[in-house]
């Protein structure tokens, strides 16, 4: 086995690294675990046929400003998503609002974006929102637009020819 010279110092400089590392992700959890319950509010609940890309945690925006977040997702009787999202006490929700699960970009995360409806009744603690929009699927928009490439090409249903030098 051979030794380098300098063999206690990579050590040491290996052990600060890990342990600052680690200092770094206690950081992090305890910074989202006390973010958790930071919202103070009313909660409504929502339903989706798919809640693809949003958890416990994801936000709550209206015109881009995040009022609230995802606190808690079950299924109900006919399998569908439900979602109760906390909204902060300060905005007050038309009982017409709709709720529609956005992407910041292209591949960036998912949050629910409120829409505010027009009812002069505003939205009470436990209560629903009715109108929803569920998250679209990149792979599902990407397969679509790929069938109608080939359908105006004229290989709907058949592979596209190889390209050989042979």
């Amino acid at each position: 086995m051979m030794v380098t010279k300098g063999g206690s110092r990579d050590t040491v400089t290996g052990a600060i690294v890990v342990a600052v590392a680690a200092l770094a992700l206690v950081l992090v959890y305890v910074k989202d675990a006390s973010k958790a319950g930071q919202i103070e509010g009313y909660s409504v609940t929502a339903r989706f046929n798919r809640l693809d890309g949003i958890s416990i945690g994801s936000p709550v925006r209206l015109s881009g400003v995040k009022i609230g977040s995802v606190v808690e997702e079950t299924l109900d009787p006919e399998f569908r998503a439900v979602t109760r999202l906390q909204i902060a006490e300060n905005v007050a929700l038309p009982a017409d609002s709709t709720a529609v699960i956005r992407t910041d970009g292209l591949l960036g995360a998912k949050y629910i974006e409120i829409g505010p409806g027009g009812d002069d009744r505003p939205l009470q603690d436990g209560d629903s929102i009715i109108y929803t929009q569920d998250s679209m699927v990149i792979e599902d928009l990407m397969e679509l637009i790929i069938e109608q490439g080939k359908g105006k090409r004229g290989y709907a249903g058949k592979p596209l020819p190889s390209v050989s030098n042979n």
